[in-house]
C-alpha cells in the first residue's frame, strides 16, 4: 500500500463542530469508508493509529471526536480524571453516536477520495454498542460492523442493540473478553440468542483469558495475542464485506 494522507478538521453537526480525523492511502481509490468509533478514554495518538492501520489497508477511514458537545480535547492518559470521563461516556446515547456517524458518512460522499456506498464501522467499549445501532439505522450504507469488548449489548432499553438486530442486513463481528464487568457473560449470552433468533450475519465470539481493554496497547489489560486477533478479524470482515 502506498503512502496515507491524513488531516484533521471540523464536520459540522447539528449539535456542534465536531474535531474529526482521516486518514487514507494517497494515491488510488476511490476506497470504502470505515468509521472508528473511539473509546471511553477519548481521542488520542493510539487511536489515530488504528485508524492507519486500517487504511493501510486501503480504507478512508474516519475518526471522530465524539465527546465534542462537552468538549473538544479530552484523553484520560492525560488528564487521569476518570470521573470526567464517566460524566462525558454517559451523556452519550445510541442516537448522538448513530447521527455523528451519519455526518461522517455524509462528508465522505462529497470526497473523491471515498466510496461511500462501501462503509463499516468498529466501535470499542464505549462505542461498542454504537456499531451495532449503527449498522440498524444505516442499513442502506453500512455493511459491515464490529464491536470490540463492547458495553451494553443487551439492556433493558428499547434501542438497546440486541433489540436492533433483526433491522440488519449487513454482517456484524462482537469480540467479548473472557473477564469483563461492563459485558458479563450474561449480557452477551443475551445478545447471542438474540442475534441467533434474528438470524443476523455475524459471529460473537470469546477471546479466552483477556479482559476489557484488551485490544488497546495503552490500557492496562492489554493482550498483544488477542489484540492482533481481533486485527485479522476485522480486516477479514471489511475486506469482505467492503472490497468484494
Amino acid at each position: 500500500m502506498n503512502d496515507l494522507t491524513e488531516r484533521k478538521f471540523d464536520i459540522t453537526t447539528t449539535d456542534g463542530d465536531m474535531p474529526t480525523f482521516v486518514v487514507h492511502p494517497t494515491e488510488g481509490g476511490p476506497y470504502p469508508v470505515v468509521v472508528f468509533q473511539m473509546d471511553a478514554p477519548g481521542m488520542r495518538e493510539e487511536i489515530r493509529d488504528m485508524s492507519r492501520r486500517v487504511a493501510a489497508e486501503g480504507y478512508y477511514v474516519i475518526a471522530p471526536m465524539l465527546y465534542y458537545r462537552w468538549v473538544r480535547e479530552y484523553n484520560l492518559f492525560e488528564t487521569g480524571d476518570r470521573d470526567r470521563m464517566f460524566d462525558l461516556m454517559n451523556g452519550l446515547s445510541n442516537a448522538m453516536a448513530s447521527a455523528d456517524v451519519a455526518a461522517c458518512l455524509d462528508y465522505a460522499e462529497a470526497e473523491t477520495a471515498a466510496d461511500a456506498t462501501r462503509c463499516g464501522t468498529v466501535g470499542y467499549c464505549m462505542s461498542g454498542p454504537f456499531a451495532i445501532v449503527v449498522a440498524a439505522d444505516h442499513a442502506d450504507r453500512v455493511q459491515a460492523a464490529a464491536s470490540i469488548h463492547g458495553v451494553r449489548l443487551a439492556v433493558d432499553a428499547d434501542d438497546s442493540p440486541h433489540n436492533r438486530l433483526t433491522e440488519i442486513p449487513g454482517e456484524i463481528y462482537v469480540a467479548c473478553a473472557e473477564t469483563d464487568e461492563y459485558a458479563p457473560p450474561e449480557m452477551v449470552e443475551a445478545f447471542t440468542a438474540a442475534m441467533t433468533e434474528a438470524g443476523t450475519d455475524g459471529q460473537v465470539e470469546w477471546y479466552p483469558g483477556t479482559e476489557h481493554g484488551f485490544a488497546f496497547s495503552e490500557r492496562p489489560h492489554y493482550d498483544r495475542e488477542a489484540s492482533e486477533q481481533h486485527w485479522t478479524r476485522i480486516l477479514d470482515l471489511f475486506h469482505r464485506r467492503l472490497k468484494a
